[in-house]
């Protein structure tokens, strides 16, 4: 049988090694089938990458890379991924970094649920993410080439994979036809990188990508993503709320994806000496830990004494959700107040402002100008905000000093972050998978960048991926540490993301806080039955993690170097050894035993958003 090589031969381009000139029609000559049209789309989506979690549909791919190859034209460079995991975290990790859409092939039905859970967490991240993969239509009987008795025996779908794939993305659909795979996937990259920017999936059928294709002269590089402008009315009235308030407070959850808008925060607190909030439910650092308005991650205390309540890029900035300050409105800004991927959100508004979040709140600052604002009240707020910013500070440090210095037992958690933060330096870049201990390597790490912290959204398991794909889009010179939980770190594909790193030159800080137990889980059931059975008798299920195998010995066999930290004395000298190994380009893994101090426990009983506890739903 033909095996269709025979009709994909190219010439090679002039100064590839044969002297033949560049056809009109595009960089090679075809014919070409559906591969083609697919690395095509990608290319003129701006894709830098196409990720893949290899399938029997994608030989059209690999074939259209290999001619490309062959005649020295580029384009997306491909990943080969050993797990479809790993695939899609990797994009949303470098989707994230970079704000460009990137492609994810995965394996039929199969890879498409595999990696459910992490295209679930690029729709919390509000990443731009095209995710394909495939189905057979003809099952050997349509014209065409055979697409393989595999796809009649145990892959089909009823409906479609695209029936599977749209509770978890923005916009799912199938490119039925070759006629409409390039538009269809190109629409898709498009689709996924405007507002709000999510994954979307298109089903490409094995058919579809084997069958002849021709470029068309219409298509071409699709435009960047529109920017959306606040309304002038709307701007203004905000300012008044604002320069009129005797008691405001900021609060941001999602701010700093977007330098500008970092930027643009910064600017209007310190035109009203407005004291900033990043709650427990921030997913990123979005304002300076180290500036003096920078109020902590407590809201209640400052909202419950507020007049006004501005929310910055904020999904769930109360919980429960009617516990909205008593007296204050409530001025909401964000380009997508309402996450269509929310099933329930309360925000109590009072007042929109729609729009880009940086144009916006430029746009406030400059209207507020115009306006006879109160000096003398905003130096006292001030003031008041510089004295309480300098005693938490205070507070920080005497509570790291005391726990760097303790000497016997397991290490504090506080002088795990503080020694790490130390020793990784200003420039280096957090993705943060833990869940008990989220909150106090936010507040320790004290990030004052924007993109200094990550927090991984969705289920738990995808935090490996997201680093290596930050790391990927940040380059050789950035470090990337990535902080886990043991339990979390048993969710993640850890040996294809281990190979992953060292495949393609991606080293990374892994950072585990190792309890030996899914504390969170203990948490909720405490929560739930503070005088139940499991309390009283300590018969306590869905917990211990004392049969997992140790984690640096795991990564050593994978070729990983591997440090474990028993006591605090071992800290310094054991993550200077790791991050001289991930500088010299190779991932290392460092699994800190850490304490259960009254301190943490109190704290992780705070932690009950979703988002923030991905184990709730286990």
């Amino acid at each position: 049988m033909d095996d269709g090589t025979r009709d994909l031969r190219v010439p090679r381009l002039a100064g590839a090694g044969d002297g033949v000139s560049e056809p009109s029609n595009g960089p090679f000559d075809g014919p070409f089938d559906g591969g083609e049209a697919l690395i095509r789309a990608a290319a003129d989506l701006g894709a830098e990458y196409i990720f893949c979690s290899a399938g029997s549909e994608w030989a059209p791919v690999w074939e259209a890379l290999a001619r490309r190859h062959e005649a020295g034209i580029p384009g997306p460079q491909y990943l080969d991924l050993a797990h479809e995991t790993s695939a899609v975290g990797m994009a949303t990790g470098y989707a994230a970094v970079t704000g460009r859409p990137q492609v994810v092939l995965l394996h039929a039905a199969a890879g498409l649920l595999q990696g459910a859970n992490a295209i679930h967490g690029a729709l919390l991240t509000g990443v731009p993410v095209v995710i394909c993969s495939g189905e057979s239509t003809g099952y050997g009987d349509a014209a065409g080439r055979d697409p393989g008795s595999q796809w009649y025996r145990n892959l089909s779908v009823v409906g479609g994979p695209q029936a599977m794939a749209a509770p978890f993305t923005k916009w799912a659909c199938a490119a039925a036809d070759i006629g409409v795979l390039y538009g269809m996937v190109k629409r898709a990259g498009e689709l996924a990188a405007q507002v709000p920017a999510g994954p979307v999936y298109v089903n490409t059928p094995a058919e579809a990508l084997l069958a002849p294709w021709q470029p068309a002269p219409a298509d071409g590089p699709a435009p960047p993503a529109a920017r959306t402008a606040p309304a002038g009315t709307d701007v203004d009235a905000a300012a008044r709320l604002l320069a009129f308030a005797e008691r405001p407070v900021l609060v941001t959850e999602t701010a700093g994806r977007d330098a500008g808008a970092f930027g643009a925060l910064v600017d209007l607190a310190e035109s009203l000496a407005i004291p900033v909030v990043e709650p427990q439910s921030a997913v990123c650092a979005s304002f300076p830990r180290t500036h003096p308005l920078h109020a902590g991650d407590e809201l209640s205390p400052l909202a419950a004494d507020a007049d006004l309540v501005v929310l910055a890029g904020c999904r769930a900035p109360w919980y429960p959700p009617s516990a909205k300050p008593g007296t204050a409105q409530v001025l909401v800004i964000d380009e997508t107040p309402h996450r269509p991927q929310m099933a329930y959100q309360v925000l109590a508004a009072d007042r929109y402002v729609g729009g880009d979040l940086a144009l916006a709140l430029q746009a406030i600052t400059a209207q507020l100008r115009a306006l006879d604002v109160d000096a003398s009240a905003v130096r006292a707020r001030r003031d008041r905000a510089e004295a309480a910013h300098a005693a938490a500070d205070a507070a920080r440090r005497d509570a790291e000093q005391a726990a760097l210095a303790a000497t016997e037992g397991r290490v504090d958690p506080v002088a795990a972050v503080a020694a790490l933060r130390e020793v990784i330096g200003a420039d280096a870049v957090v993705i943060d998978e833990t869940i008990t201990h989220s909150r106090l390597i936010a507040r320790h790490l004290m990030a004052d960048t924007p993109g200094r912290y990550r927090y991984v959204q969705g289920g738990l398991g995808q935090g490996l991926g997201v680093a290596l794909g930050a790391k990927l889009a940040l380059g050789p010179e950035r470090l990337v540490a990535f902080t886990v939980g043991d339990g979390s770190w048993l969710y993640n594909p850890v040996l294809p993301g281990l190979m992953a790193s060292a495949q393609h030159g991606l080293p990374v800080l892994v950072v585990i806080f190792s309890n030996g137990k899914y504390l969170s889980m203990r948490h909720n059931h405490r929560r739930a039955y503070p005088q139940g059975a499991a309390a009283r008798t300590g018969y306590q299920l869905g917990v211990d993690l004392s049969a997992q195998p140790e984690a640096a010995a795991v990564a050593a066999a994978a070729g990983t170097p591997g440090f474990t930290i028993a006591t605090t004395r071992e800290l310094m000298p054991s993550l200077e050894k790791a991050v001289a190994t991930v500088r010299g380009g190779q991932s290392a893994l460092v699994n800190v035993v850490v304490s259960q101090l009254p301190t943490e426990r109190s704290e992780a009983r705070a932690h009950r958003s979703t988002e923030q506890d991905p184990g709730q739903s286990r």
